[in-house]
């Protein structure tokens, strides 16, 4: 029998934070059976970890494949299922670095160990971003029942990537991301079409201070509680845009409008076009 682990990650929290089932043993299972996992559990992503390829370098039994299943399909990349994996490894062969070889790419993480337990930052692949056709961009808006006047003129919509590709809106009010009520299956068709993860919906609290919402459609949730891809994503989002300087330390606040605060941390570096996510993780249970 599978033995499959549940931590939540960005917060120290059980009841806050990001929640993913982590397989540390996947040797044997095939996609279907992976799938399977991923959606009796429920949880937005499964990770599951077996052997690395030969050529992935790392520190002997410190390096491994890592893919990702959300209830409905796999995930060639997340943030969170990876901070929960890293920190899973961690409680079992101490804290230092992780290599993991994901479909997205290779992606490090470095896990310290603290009174406030365990933190896991991870390396973003290289990020891009790109401009939103006028039609999509008003499809979604329409699927998310957001009239245009209360988007953020500040955060021009873009789709930006740093592992998988996520649609960025800015809302001009807190007021208008807390009301989060969207057409399910017209934002997930939208989605689908685009070949988005989530839509990252952004409200800018202070200069490096920032609530997030993530609706998730696609993989058969309505929203992510604390979604660590798009905050890469969204950190390659604000450079290129010019939101925030070259060397910048972002916090992202999540999850406290479903009743699960998360906190992620999210850190760039001149000169370096990647862009690294961290948070905490812990147990569930």
């Amino acid at each position: 029998m599978t033995d499959v682990l549940r931590y939540t990650a960005f917060s120290d929290d059980p009841a806050g934070g990001n929640p993913a089932g982590v397989v540390l043993d996947a040797t044997g299972l095939d996609e279907a059976e992976m799938l399977r996992i991923a959606a009796d559990l429920g949880y937005s992503e499964t990770a599951f970890l077996t052997e690395p390829p030969e050529d992935l370098g790392g520190e002997p039994g410190r390096a491994f494949t890592l893919r990702f299943f959300s209830p409905k399909a796999e995930v060639s990349f997340c943030g969170h299922a990876t901070v929960a994996a890293s920190v899973a490894l961690a409680e079992r062969i101490g804290p230092g670095e992780l290599v993991f070889a994901t479909p997205a790419g290779t992606v490090p993480v470095s896990v310290t160990a603290s009174e406030e337990g365990l933190r896991a930052v991870l390396t973003s692949v290289e990020p891009h971003v790109e401009d939103v056709d006028p039609a999509d961009l008003a499809e979604a808006l329409a699927a998310l029942d957001w009239p245009e006047a209360e988007l953020d003129p500040a955060f021009p919509p873009r789709i930006a990537f740093a592992g998988n590709r996520h649609l960025v809106l800015g809302a001009a009010t807190r007021a208008r991301l807390a009301d989060l009520a969207y057409d399910f299956p017209r934002l997930e068709a939208l989605m689908h079409r685009l070949e988005l993860t989530t839509v990252q919906l952004v409200h800018r609290a202070g200069p490096a201070l920032f609530d997030v919402r993530d609706p998730f459609p696609v993989g058969g949730v309505v929203e992510d509680p604390a979604t660590g891809a798009a905050a890469a994503a969204f950190g390659a989002y604000a450079r290129e845009l010019g939101l925030v300087p070259a060397d910048a330390v972002l916090t992202l606040h999540q999850g406290e409008d479903m009743g699960r605060p998360g906190v992620l941390t999210v850190e760039l570096r001149a000169g370096d076009p990647r862009v690294r996510v961290g948070g905490r993780g812990v147990r569930i249970g």
